[in-house]
């Protein structure tokens, strides 16, 4: 399920943004904002519901 503040993948492979995880902001019928941040940018991007895939994160080991 794909909600406001999750994460996300593109999985579209025509989108330049394919394989890129970002953040859910808003959700509007079947269109969804992503926040991608990327060292010093930020990009806003509206994407179709079909064209997203949630991600599980994973917790890693402390050393």
């Amino acid at each position: 399920m794909i909600l406001p503040g999750a994460t996300v993948k593109v999985k579209n492979p025509d989108d330049i943004y394919f394989n890129f995880e970002g953040l859910v902001q808003r959700i509007d019928d079947d269109r969804v904002a992503v926040l991608f941040e990327g060292g010093n940018w930020d990009k806003l991007v509206t994407f179709g519901l079909s064209e997203l895939e949630s991600v599980q994160l994973k917790v890693g080991k402390k050393k």
